[in-house]
């Protein structure tokens, strides 16, 4: 017991006896690539041409792709896979993922640059320039401090012509206003301002602008889309993840939304369309429905059941453009 509660503890607070009996305790050998390409052919997957998939885990790497094996494997003890499997399958699986991620890149990228341009824009006219700095307008003081405390590590690391113009001329003792310090902001951070912002009135106005009925929903959405942004931006696996933010789904919305909504909303789906609807009151015009329709087409063998949509997910007026 002592052992597992040491494993807490930094590096040089332990004991060489305890690290060295943490790692003789994991005993997976470590396999070159070939010999990786050889386990999956003695486990049943067809290799049609060994010289490109060594290629490719060489630059993916194999733990990565195991996550893109899995929906082949029997799900037996020896992990076979199941008839039929071949490693292009799951390298198809692989790159319909990775297209997806930038897709949904793009389009987080659109919500993120209006949704602080709104911030900005409403919270400074109400409360003024330094409306991030008074701790009156924040509903946790714990928060307050730990955003301001994002702020001031962003503002500091920044290397941007409009923040060393205003240190040359203000000094570095003082925040930038809202308009230059909240643009450097990450998306967690904008999510955590508007969370924590006393004014529900004008949280309710930027909501209601998107044809989102409350700020509540919009917050959700917000912790949603952000968890999808940093899996894009980190390159995690989008596909088929439970999402560890579910959005709440309304009933009904004011533009076109879906009328079969999804029972539990931790899969992808659910975040899309959000984001679609989002998006949507954004840039009508913009492709993502379009876009992702053209992905689905290149890559049929993708199970979207496995990403939470339903068989009918494209008669919904969401989806009709």
């Amino acid at each position: 017991m002592q052992l597992l509660e040491s494993a807490t503890l930094p590096i040089d607070q332990r004991t060489r006896a305890e690290l060295f009996y943490f790692y003789t305790m994991y005993t997976n050998p470590v396999l070159d690539t070939t010999a990786l390409i050889q386990l999956l052919k003695d486990r049943g997957l067809f290799i049609d041409d060994e010289n490109e998939a060594h290629r490719f885990l060489e630059n993916v790497g194999y733990f990565r792709f195991k996550a893109y094996l899995h929906p082949l494997e029997k799900g037996d003890e020896l992990q076979q896979f199941k008839d039929g499997s071949t490693f292009q399958m799951a390298v198809n699986l692989y790159e319909f993922d990775f297209n997806l991620r930038k897709l949904l890149f793009s389009a987080v990228h659109q919500i993120e640059v209006s949704l602080r341009a709104k911030m900005i824009h409403q919270f400074s006219l109400s409360y003024g320039a330094f409306w991030f700095i008074n701790p009156e307008l924040a509903n946790d003081q714990h928060k307050y401090i730990e955003n301001l405390g994002l702020l001031e590590h962003e503002v500091s690391r920044s290397k941007d012509d409009f923040i060393i113009e205003h240190h040359n001329k203000y000094g570095k003792l003082d925040f930038p206003p809202s308009w230059k310090t909240i643009e450097l902001t990450t998306f967690g951070c904008l999510t955590k301002l508007y969370f924590n912002f006393t004014d529900c009135r004008i949280k309710k106005s930027i909501a209601r602008s998107y044809g989102v009925p409350q700020h509540e929903i919009l917050e959700s959405w917000m912790k949603a889309i952000n968890a999808v942004r940093n899996c894009c931006a980190h390159h995690g696996r989008v596909w088929n993840r439970v999402m560890p933010v579910m959005p709440q789904m309304p009933k009904r919305m004011k533009s076109a939304w879906i009328v079969d909504r999804p029972q539990t909303s931790n899969k992808f789906y659910s975040v899309f369309c959000c984001m679609v609807y989002w998006l949507n009151s954004i840039d009508p015009n913009n492709t993502l429905i379009e876009d992702f329709k053209v992905l689905i087409t290149k890559y049929p063998n993708i199970d979207t059941a496995s990403m939470g949509f339903p068989s009918t997910w494209e008669n919904e007026c969401l989806f009709c453009k």
